[in-house]
């Protein structure tokens, strides 16, 4: 079974910065890409931010320049560095991992992780 585990959310201040963790455990042969979402409360879950294995990156339009996602293949972890951070960031972050366990491909989501942005 592969479980991702979030973690790093919380509350903060307009400006201020938080480091989200997302680790993937169990029986993985190889994680491809892997990302963070978020969904705020009534509107739809929506990519922040995407790395594939070999650490080309992607982002939302809203997020470049202050957001930075990084990940390390040897511990099959994602980070999501935060800065400059906006009461519109603020909503429910989600981990999420394209890979391959029993050689199969799969889909993978973690549970999600609050984050809130005071103004």
């Amino acid at each position: 079974q592969v479980q991702l585990v979030e973690s790093g959310g919380g509350l903060v201040q307009a400006g201020g910065s938080l480091r989200l963790s997302c680790a993937a455990s169990g029986r993985i042969d190889i994680i491809k890409e892997m990302g963070w979402y978020r969904q705020a409360p009534g509107k739809q879950r929506e990519l922040v931010a995407g790395i594939t294995r070999g650490g080309s990156t992607d982002y939302a339009d809203s997020v470049k320049g202050r957001f930075t996602i990084s990940r390390d293949n040897a511990k099959n972890t994602v980070y999501l560095q935060m800065n400059s951070l906006k009461p519109e960031d603020t909503a429910v972050y989600y981990c999420n991992a394209d890979l391959i366990t029993w050689g199969t491909a799969h889909d993978y989501w973690g549970q999600g992780t609050q984050v809130t942005v005071s103004s």
